[in-house]
């Protein structure tokens, strides 16, 4: 089957708002790919959406809670066929440790970081397979592959995340669709930790207290992109990037002030 030219081709992104997601929007629609945003805040979208077409790409703006599985379902309809699903929804809540953890946060983590990832998975997967040459990213983390001190909740759920790509390789080899999962560690975005600290600005500024250059979302864009662009047969199946100064999820290099 010959594989249709990127142009042709549909990149559906979730949590495409802002962070990674926005991110690794552009940078697939300048490689080519028409891009479907997908997130809850209908405005952030509608206004990516706008910037990217106005740069002479294309894109389309869906609103969409990926938890919500009846919503899911409807939002496949529009497509008979999908070159690319980035699972990017997720984030994380608190940073308590597991004695006085909240269970809401934890389900709620869960819910976004796994069954959100699961729902589109499942529900696009046909039409990836219909494709000829499907991609399904998982963007996890690095807290997905060992823990940390009052991480967790967001451990447990980005351990999901990571499982449920690895098996999902497995189950589908043999069809034209790649599993690709990109583990980013310390990412210093607008968001990110300022909603795991529930909008506080100062313990959220003391995540990357110190450390000169931490990733940036155009830098997992721009690792996402390269992967889903690599020649058919070339499945990358885990892609972990951190900043220079971050060894592990523990240790980490600060400057003295």
């Amino acid at each position: 089957m010959t594989t249709p030219a990127a142009a042709s081709r549909i990149a559906v992104v979730t949590g495409a708002s802002s962070g990674i997601g926005a991110a690794t929007a552009r940078q697939l629609a300048a490689a080519g790919y028409r891009v479907v945003l997908t997130a809850r805040r209908k405005d952030r979208i509608e206004a990516l959406a706008e910037e990217i077409n106005a740069a002479g790409h294309s894109a389309t703006a869906y609103q969409l809670d990926v938890t919500d599985r009846t919503a899911v379902d409807e939002f496949t309809t529009a497509f008979k066929t999908i070159g690319v699903l980035v699972n990017n929804a997720g984030g994380a809540l608190g940073l308590d440790p597991v004695a006085t953890g909240d269970p809401a946060d934890w389900r709620q983590m869960y819910e976004t970081n796994v069954i959100g990832t699961l729902n589109l998975t499942q529900a696009l997967l046909p039409a990836l397979v219909a494709s000829g040459d499907g991609t399904v990213v998982v963007v996890s983390s690095t807290a997905g592959h060992g823990t940390y001190e009052g991480g967790a909740g967001y451990v447990a759920a980005k351990h999901g995340a990571h499982v449920l790509a690895e098996t999902l390789r497995l189950e589908i080899v043999g069809q034209p669709v790649r599993v690709i999962e990109v583990a980013p560690g310390m990412v210093k975005t607008d968001e990110f930790a300022l909603t795991r600290f529930g909008g506080d600005e100062d313990r959220a500024a003391k995540v990357y207290e110190g450390v000169a250059e931490p990733l940036t979302a155009d830098d997992v864009a721009d690792t996402i992109t390269w992967a889903v662009t690599r020649p058919a047969h070339v499945n990358i199946d885990l892609l972990v990037v951190r900043p220079r100064a971050q060894a592990s999820n523990t240790k980490v290099h600060r400057e003295p002030r």
